[in-house]
């Protein structure tokens, strides 16, 4: 899988070993999707003003939120790359500022946190999404049964 990092925040240190998390829980998901080699992603690291803007524009919200999808084709076949086996599924982008709050908060360290929302912005790019009851119990099992294969738990 070809994944694309931006770090487009200065206000929190993104590591390497988060970096690491990042790419791990992508490929896992690749793994467990049959996702082709040649499908790619990207992930922007912002802070909730960035997002906050992001949020109000594409969603009418007025509130920083933790993350945002954007499918390059949502509702459609994903996108084809010179490639037919080689797919641009769109961007995730991460608050990292509500990612340390929602961590503290959950009592839990920043990179699950990390991981997680990673992980949640993966699986909206792949249709899954949380509208209804059954959605976001289908969705919550997805993650925690892939982050669970990576040894990443909510203890």
């Amino acid at each position: 899988m070809e994944i694309i990092i931006s770090n487009l925040q200065e206000k929190m240190s993104f590591t390497p070993q988060m970096e690491q998390t990042v790419i791990a829980v992508l490929n896992k998901a690749a793994e467990v999707y049959g996702l082709s080699e040649q499908t790619e992603v990207s992930i922007v690291l912002v802070d909730d003003e960035y997002i906050f803007e992001l949020n109000r524009q594409y969603r009418d919200k007025d509130v920083p939120t933790d993350v945002l999808s954007f499918a390059l084709n949502e509702g459609d076949e994903p996108a084809i790359i010179n490639d037919p086996a080689a797919m641009l599924l769109g961007d995730i982008v991460i608050s990292l500022e509500t990612a340390a709050r929602q961590a503290e908060e959950f009592g839990h360290g920043l990179e699950r946190e990390l991981a997680y929302l990673t992980l949640h912005g993966m699986l909206h790019l792949l249709g899954y999404d949380h509208e209804t009851e059954e959605e976001r119990v289908k969705m919550r099992n997805e993650e925690e049964y892939i982050l669970s294969q990576l040894g990443i738990t909510r203890d």
